[in-house]
């Protein structure tokens, strides 16, 4: 019998189709196909992309040349751009504002040939690191409200360059998506004064099934109304709404989980597309009490289609219970 589940942050239903449901196995896998050419983001390379604004580099090493081990880029065709003013405006009934914000690229690796789940845990606690510096620097521009990192793998994902990289998006507004969980989440602060994240932690460590592994720090679960197969939450165990905050030693915690995470996955589902991103609270009128910022990883092994569009269902034909075990075990 499928089940309809109620997401208890966005209030969102979703389908588990248990009569479709799916083996890791049966999913496809995505065959990647090699672009060739002149990667602009490998070492030796560099005066092909903007002018670098962080870097994690050899001592000694000058700006924008090789020696790198992380390097943070502006965006080549950016969505937004960081030069002008908001200028809000209305055309009648409609609104309207000139496209500032900042869109940037944080390269992982000098490898081409490696992903983040083959990048040593020191590693990848620089990129997690270049994501706290950079979120940290952009918040002093008081005209964004929010900043997105996510990360793209695989074509099918929206990934248009395979050498190993995330992105950064800083908006002049706070997205929909955001908007809505944050929403939620403070209607379940004010009515049982309590963040939803933790009693979510809470909870799932009592129920077991959904949890996958966790650390001091840091848990990853299998949500409960998982719109993906083999979606992945990680979330810190620390209350916090912002993650600007992470410490030193919740970087080196998460990037532990996260490694691992992207590992399983990669064996399990012979290195599938996903997306990952970070939910955080805004720049502006910050949110603490309701607000607990988590990473959201989802494997792109389904298509989203008419009846998804049309109704804002997702239908998941791995139910989360059976995602956590195969990811455990793996």
């Amino acid at each position: 019998m499928p089940e309809l589940r109620k997401d208890p942050i966005t209030g969102r239903w979703i389908i588990v189709a248990t009569e479709r449901a799916k083996r890791p196995k049966d999913y496809a896998a995505e065959k990647p196909v090699k672009q060739g050419g002149n990667c602009p983001f490998c070492p030796g390379n560099e005066a092909s992309t903007p002018t670098e604004v962080m870097a994690f580099r050899g001592e000694g090493k000058a700006a924008n040349s090789s020696g790198w081990r992380v390097r943070v880029i502006p965006n080549k065709f950016p969505a937004l751009r960081i030069e002008g003013d908001l200028a809000r405006r209305g055309e009648g009934m409609f609104d309207i504002m000139n496209g500032i914000g900042a869109h940037e690229v944080i390269i992982e690796t000098p490898d081409h040939e490696k992903s983040l789940a083959d990048l040593s845990p020191g590693e990848v606690e620089e990129v997690l690191a270049a994501y706290r510096g950079r979120s940290l620097d952009l918040r002093k521009d008081e005209r964004l409200r929010y900043i997105l990192i996510f990360r793209n793998h695989g074509r099918s994902a929206g990934a248009s360059l395979e050498h190993p990289h995330s992105q950064l998006i800083a908006t002049p507004v706070v997205p929909k998506r955001v908007q809505e969980e944050i929403h939620g989440a403070k209607q379940y602060y004010e009515y049982r004064e309590r963040c939803v994240f933790c009693d979510m932690i809470k909870e799932e460590g009592l129920f077991g099934k959904r949890v996958i592994l966790e650390n001091d720090s840091f848990v990853a679960i299998a949500p409960f109304a998982s719109r993906f197969p083999f979606e992945t939450w990680l979330l810190p165990k620390r209350h916090d709404g912002d993650f600007g905050a992470i410490s030193d030693g919740e970087i080196k915690a998460c990037a532990s989980a996260l490694r691992e995470i992207l590992r399983r996955m990669k064996q399990l589902l012979t290195d599938p597309p996903y997306n990952f991103i970070i939910h955080t609270a805004p720049l502006q009128n910050h949110v603490e009490g309701e607000m607990h910022w988590h990473l959201e990883i989802m494997p792109r092994l389904t298509q989203v289609a008419g009846f998804e569009w049309g109704s804002g269902f997702y239908i998941n034909p791995t139910p989360p219970e059976e995602a956590a075990d195969y990811l455990r075990k793996a």
